[in-house]
Formats: structure tokens, C-alpha cells, sequence
């Protein structure tokens, strides 16, 4: 059916794995154009800055050069130095020069127009004024006193207004190495969101299905045929999906061919044991068949009836081999039957009795009370298997142990031997009632690297041409069919326990699995 699906979606649809990576490149393009335009416009911010810092130095200079006027304004006032009278009329002449050359930046940066130009005015009227002083100096005490007011109350002017211009000058260039701080960080973040962006798209349109993928081939490839659904709408991956279901298709015929082949080995197994089982029944029928010949005149009436119920006893127990052989033997769909676990246990012992040498004894322990709703062909051929495995690994010696024991299992005791187990496969109960089996080998062992891939399809541990390598796997599969566990302790010399967990439930209802 999911083949059918899959040729039948609409062309609309589909559309192309190439053209979804395309568009997560043109993306990551788009970025590289971002990160370049940023690049851009961080370097001309930073010239902006530097051009703002050589305007800076310029303010700088011209406070620095209004306190060393008033530093030699005090010297000359204090000491009557010409040469301190020299100096600060220098470094007022070195101001009015910064100001006519740097007028125009200063206004844009820090000042206004008027403002330089009233700061050009005072400098004029205190160099005035201090050449005044110098002339009345020592000549008129009165007009120098009042000069000197004047001159101080100017100089204080001037360096109030250029201490201004320097204070403004470090607040616009904080404020622009704050607002390019602030963008850079903006646009990084935008840059990074949009990059985690472009990559979840391209993760969800393209990693996502193909990751979809990758698990299913590793289902595959530890045995599970499960059929791929369609992880995504791309002509690629649903070309690979169609693929690849016909592929599951066909490995699934090939392993019901050889599953089927097993089962013809598994059945020429029992035909020994049948074979030597229906010579006691054929046997004690030809013996009664002669007696009722050769006392057919003599015999009374009810020594001929002995013989004749002893003749139909027989008759019937060949028939209910026989019976059991066919059922073993017929490929039918799976069908669930309550039956008494003892049963199924003495049918397949029965089965391998033409296997079972002298020196190995059997011992079944299973409750006649104990019933389970299973398919009979299916759960005696896994039970098979896993006795004539016993068989071969005890050799001429040894002893096998099956004993079953009912289990009430709530969420709190459903942590079992079983679950703990170095190997533990199927479905699992939290809880519900359930009987679990036994099956204990004196045998040599199974070593411990290779006890983790016994349940794997076609792996063996025999000679080529001795074994397929699909007995336990055969096993693992019917046991998971009827919502059971699996699971195996050996040790080298030691021998080996199976350890199998059914439900005791109804077939129709679904168990409660982890």
C-alpha cells in the first residue's frame, strides 16, 4: 500500500532536494553580502570616529593652550616678568590661529557659529587689555587695578567656553562609540539568528529526511524490514523511498523463502523422532491385528473387543502425530488457540525424541493449569529450535531443564532477571499477568563476545554448510509476535538459560509493552 502511495503523489508536490540546498546557499550568500556590508560600515564608522578624535586633539590643544594664558596671566601679575607677558600672549595668538583654522569644524562638532566667534572676541579684547596693563604697569595704580579685573574676569570667560567645547567634544565621542557599539552588536545578533535560521531550514528540509533515512537503513541492517514512510516531498527522497521499500519488499520475500527453508530443516528434525514414535503405536497395532487373527474362531466376544479398543487407541494416537506433524508443517497465517503450555512442551519433546541420545535427559517441569493463547505451529517451532540447539550444545551427555512459573507483574516488580539479562530483546510487560519459561542447558556455553548477536539474523557460529545462522532469529521473531521477551545468560562451561515471557491475556487485547 505504500508503494501505491508513493507513485501516486502529485507532481505538484515534489519538489527538488537540489533546489532546497540551492536556496540554502543563496542564504548563506545573502549573509556573506551582510557580514561584508557590516564590515563596510564599521570601517567608515570607525573613520568617522577617527575624524571626530583628530577634532577632539584639536579642542584639546586650544584648552590646553587658554590655561596656559592664564597660567603666565598669574605669573606676570604675581612676579612682573615681561617675558611670562610674552609667553601668554603667544599661547593667545596660538588660540586665535586655532580658531581661524579650525573654525568651521568646531562649529559643526562641539559650537556654534556665534559661539566661536564671541570666543575670537574675547580673545582679541584680552590680548587688548593685557598690552594696557603692561603700558600703565607701575605708572597708574588705579587703571591697572581695574585692568586687572577686566583681564581676569576674560580669561575666566575664555576657559569656561573652551572647557565647555572640550566636555562636549568626550560626550559626542562616548555617544558615537556607543551607538556604534550598540549597532554592531545589533547587527550580530541579527547576523547570527538569521545563520541559525538558514541552517534549522536547511536541517529540517534536507538533514531531517535524510537522518529519517539513515535510521531506517540501520533498522534494516539489525533485521527489522520495516517500510520506510515518505520522510519528505522532495523528487530525490521519494525516488530513494521507493527504492528502498522495493528493496524491504523483496528482502522480506527472500527471508520468508528462507525462513521457510529452516522450517523444511526443522521438519526433516522431527521426522526422526516421528518416525521412530509411530513404530510403538504401528507396532502394537500389527501385534493386536495377529492375535484377532490367530484368535478370531477361539476368543470370546470380549477378549475381541480388548483387542479391537487396544487396535483404535493405537490408531488414534498415530493419528494425533501425524496430526501434530502437518500442523507443524502447514505454512498457514497466524492463529491464536488457548492451550495447555504442558502440551505444547511434550509435542515438541516428542518431535525430537529420534535426536535425543541416551545420555541426555529431558526434565519439564510446566503446571497442567497454566494455559496461553498462542499460535501451536508457530510457538512449538521456536521452542523447537531452542531445545534442539540444547541438544547440540550438551552433546552425548547432559541434562535439559524446562519449567514455567505464572507471574503477576505490577509497574514496581516488573524489573525482572529477564529485563537485567545481558541480552534482552522483544516487548516487555510493566504489568499484567504472565508465565515465564525456562529453558536450562548443561551445556558448553555461549562465550561472551558472541552472546550479543545470537538473536541476529544469519549469524552462526557453526561451519559453513552446518546452519544458516536464522534458528534464533526465527526464535526472537515468533516470540515477539505473540507481544513476548526473549533474553539469554551463558557462560562458557557453564551452560545456558533461555528465558522466554508470554502473556497470559486474551489474544484480542493489546499488552502493555515498553
Amino acid at each position: 500500500m505504500q508503494q501505491i502511495a508513493l507513485t501516486c503523489l502529485p507532481m505538484k508536490l515534489q519538489s527538488s532536494l537540489r533546489q532546497k540546498i540551492t536556496l540554502g546557499y543563496l542564504g548563506y550568500y545573502a549573509m556573506a553580502l551582510l557580514v561584508i556590508a557590516l564590515s563596510l560600515f564599521t570601517y567608515a564608522e570607525l573613520r568617522l570616529i577617527e575624524q571626530k578624535v583628530r577634532l577632539g586633539e584639536g579642542i584639546s590643544e586650544l584648552f590646553d593652550a587658554t590655561l596656559e594664558i592664564r597660567r603666565f596671566e598669574k605669573n606676570y601679575f604675581l612676579y612682573r616678568q615681561f617675558a611670562d607677558f610674552q609667553e601668554g600672549n603667544r599661547y593667545a595668538a596660538k588660540v586665535d590661529e586655532l580658531l581661524e583654522n579650525n573654525a568651521a569644524d568646531f562649529s559643526v562638532l562641539v559650537a556654534s557659529a556665534p559661539q566661536i566667534a564671541s570666543l575670537k572676541n574675547k580673545i582679541r579684547i584680552y590680548r587688548n587689555l593685557m598690552a594696557e596693563y603692561v603700558r600703565v604697569s607701575n605708572i597708574d595704580a588705579p587703571q591697572e587695578a581695574l585692568l586687572e579685573a577686566q583681564i581676569r574676569k576674560i580669561g575666566k570667560d575664555v576657559v569656561a567656553i573652551t572647557e565647555g567645547m572640550a566636555a562636549a567634544e568626550r560626550r559626542i565621542i562616548r555617544a558615537s562609540l556607543d551607538r556604534f557599539r550598540t549597532i554592531l552588536l545589533v547587527s550580530i545578533g541579527m547576523l547570527s539568528l538569521l545563520m541559525m535560521a538558514v541552517g534549522w531550514a536547511l536541517s529540517r528540509m534536507v538533514v531531517r529526511p535524510l537522518k529519517h533515512m539513515d535510521r531506517c537503513v540501520e533498522a534494516v541492517s539489525s533485521g527489522r524490514l520495516d517500510k520506510m514512510d515518505v520522510p519528505s516531498d522532495d523528487r530525490e527522497i521519494l525516488s530513494i523511498t521507493h527504492a528502498f521499500n522495493l528493496m524491504i519488499g523483496e528482502l522480506e520475500l527472500r527471508q520468508k523463502r528462507l525462513l521457510r527453508s529452516e522450517k523444511l530443516a526443522s521438519l526433516g528434525t522431527m521426522l526422526a523422532g516421528v518416525a521412530h514414535e509411530m513404530n510403538n503405536p504401528l507396532s502394537n497395532i500389527s501385534l493386536s491385528c495377529q492375535l484377532l487373527l490367530e484368535e478370531i474362531e477361539d476368543s470370546d466376544v470380549a477378549r475381541r473387543r480388548e483387542l479391537m479398543e487396544q487396535i483404535e487407541e493405537q490408531t488414534e494416537r498415530a493419528r494425533k502425530i501425524v496430526r501434530a506433524l502437518l500442523d507443524f508443517a502447514r505454512d498457514k497465517p497466524i492463529k491464536r488457540e488457548r492451550m495447555p503450555l504442558a502440551t505444547l512442551f511434550d509435542e515438541v519433546i516428542l518431535f525430537l525424541k529420534g535426536e535425543t541420545l541416551s545420555g541426555v535427559n529431558i526434565v519439564a517441569d510446566i503446571p497442567a493449569d497454566i494455559e496461553v493463547s498462542v499460535d501451536r505451529q508457530r510457538l512449538q517451532q521456536a521452542l523447537l529450535n531452542l531445545i534442539k540447539n540444547a541438544l547440540e550444545a550438551i552433546g552425548a551427555a547432559g541434562e535439559i531443564r524446562i519449567s514455567a512459573a505464572k507471574r503477576h507483574l505490577t509497574s514496581e516488580s516488573a524489573v525482572s532477571r529477564l529485563d537485567g539479562s545481558p541480552k534482552s530483546l522483544g516487548k516487555c510487560f510493566h504489568g499484567g499477568d504472565a508465565v515465564d519459561i525456562e529453558i536450562r542447558d548443561s551445556g558448553t556455553g555461549i562465550p561472551t563476545e558472541v552472546l550479543p548477536r545470537i538473536f541476529d539474523p544469519f549469524f552462526t557460529t557453526k561451519e559453513v554448510g552446518y546452519g544458516m545462522g536464522l534458528g534464533l532469529f526465527i526464535v526472537y521473531e515468533i516470540v515477539e509476535e505473540h507481544n513476548g521477551c526473549i533474553s539469554v545468560e551463558s557462560e562458557v562451561g557453564r551452560g545456558t538459560v533461555f528465558h522466554i515471557r508470554l502473556p497470559l491475556g486474551n489474544s484480542d487485547e493489546a499488552p502493555q509493552v515498553s
